[in-house]
């Protein structure tokens, strides 16, 4: 079995990933408890990242719990960027184009998933066809501003099938396949 690309996030009932100016602390009294986050990291192989989400804002910043997943994960990240750091970071390695970065990412992930994190790399993905399931965790709260889920300037319509859905403490876990 060949790995998988998965977009997951957690999203405002209005759209939101984010709030504005990237702030991802609306999302601390949504983190806990949840059967399907939890399970998740698991069966995760590496983690392909957009840059503004490697070098912004975490919902966990200056706890034990900071990083990907609420510092659960650990293995390799490839982030896409054009302006790769010139300090290397441990388990990092810095990608300048999709394809590459994608390819790089599946060989690390070996039958386990490639988790996206970042909404324009998973939109890039999306477009280029190489995006295979998307998991949204909706979260009962209204943020009015911020990073939506699928921004695509004039619009872009894409098919998905429902792969599951259930709900842990208010939030409706939402698993699709992207139909091709």
């Amino acid at each position: 079995m060949t790995s998988r690309t998965l977009y997951s996030c957690t999203m405002s009932l209005d759209g939101f990933l984010a709030g504005p100016n990237g702030d991802m602390q609306w999302l601390t009294r949504h983190l806990g408890p949840n059967p399907v986050a939890e399970g998740l990291v698991s069966r995760i192989g590496s983690l392909l990242v957009g840059r503004r989400t490697f070098g912004g804002d975490d919902p966990n910043r200056g706890t034990d719990r900071e990083g990907a997943f609420s510092g659960q994960w650990h293995g390799p990240s490839f982030v896409l960027t054009h302006a790769p750091p010139a300090e290397p970071v441990p388990d990092t390695t810095f990608v300048t184009d999709l394809e590459t970065g994608v390819a790089a990412a599946r060989a690390a992930a070996g039958d386990r998933y490639v988790n996206i994190l970042g909404a324009d790399v998973a939109r890039q993905c999306l477009a280029a066809g190489l995006l295979d399931e998307i998991l949204v965790l909706v979260v009962p709260e209204l943020l009015g501003d911020g990073t939506r889920l699928f921004d695509w300037p004039g619009g872009h319509s894409v098919a998905l099938r429902t792969r599951e859905v259930s709900e842990a403490r208010g939030t409706a876990n939402l698993w699709y396949d992207v139909v091709r």
